[in-house]
């Protein structure tokens, strides 16, 4: 919402799982009666992602209190969420609809977008920094990480 108000005239899209989304929504009501057309991207697969994604990589898959119910149920259905707030709520669940569905939200400029992106419940975020390590030690994908030359100092 700040980033809109500061620059106007750029595109503004806010990323959240749907896990935070549910966290913040709220700050679409102000949107939409101030008229500010910001577009949000939910990254939906119907958990705490990263906390799922971090009880994959790091504790053998023990999951415990993540899954969100968000895909089976659509508890919340986000796009009704998004309509209840006066936002336009899109959704889209496979790839093949995904250029679609982003040029639907472009194409809107007189009040905030939601789409909701119905992924995997193991789709996972990269890249990421594990726990207790430097950034140097940053994961591209499971079990990748940059080379980076090392000085010979």
């Amino acid at each position: 919402m700040g980033a809109k108000v500061g620059r106007p005239d750029a595109v503004v899209w806010a990323i959240d799982g749907d896990g935070c989304f549910q966290m913040t929504n709220q700050e679409l009501a102000t949107c939409a009666l101030e008229g500010i057309p910001i577009k949000v991207a939910i990254i939906n697969n119907g958990n705490l992602g990263m906390v799922r994604q971090w009880q994959t990589l790091f504790y053998n898959e023990r999951y415990s209190n993540t899954d969100l119910g968000t895909h089976k149920h659509r508890i919340p259905d986000f796009v009704k969420l998004a309509e209840a707030l006066g936002c336009t709520g899109l959704r889209c669940e496979t790839a093949d609809e995904v250029d679609r569905t982003i040029e639907m939200a472009m194409k809107i400029n007189d009040g905030p977008v939601v789409v909701d992106f119905v992924v995997g419940k193991d789709a996972m975020v990269w890249p990421m920094v594990p726990a207790g390590t430097s950034n140097d030690e940053i994961m591209f994908a499971r079990g990748v990480r940059p080379v980076f030359d090392e000085d010979d100092v």
